[in-house]
């Protein structure tokens, strides 16, 4: 199966300080399944990780990109589902509609985030808060 990645999880699971980390780490030690995020939402994960965990933790972030650890997708009418999407939900931004979309364009109903607001678009947020 495939989960849709946020960039709340890599955040959480990067910075050990971070109060979900544990959560995101022990989900992704027990987990076999395909990581997926979209362009936009790598974009913000690299501008917040660097920001909040510094240089090294962007350039572990960039190397699990490079490893495959997480995929990148992206389609044609990508852009114009995500901005009906972000119109729809006002407080939505681009980078999190963009994962509506994969989630929808990937018949996927779970996102790995610890972002509430996902739940409002009928999907499974995982891990569990602890």
């Amino acid at each position: 199966m495939t989960l849709v990645v946020d960039t709340s999880f890599v955040l959480s699971l990067a910075i050990v300080r971070d109060e979900f980390h544990v959560a995101a780490r022990d989900f992704l030690r027990d987990s076999d399944e395909d990581l997926v995020t979209s362009p936009l939402a790598v974009a913000e994960m690299d501008h917040l990780i660097t920001q909040r965990g510094g240089p090294a933790a962007r350039d572990v972030l960039w190397a699990d990109f490079e490893s495959g650890a997480y995929g990148v997708r992206w389609w044609a009418d990508a852009m114009s589902e995500t901005l009906t999407i972000a119109r729809d939900a006002p407080k939505v931004g681009l980078a999190d509609a963009s994962l509506v979309a994969l989630a929808r364009r990937l018949r996927t109903g779970r996102i790995l985030s610890f972002d509430s607001h996902f739940a409002s678009f009928d999907l499974t947020l995982l891990p569990e808060r602890p």
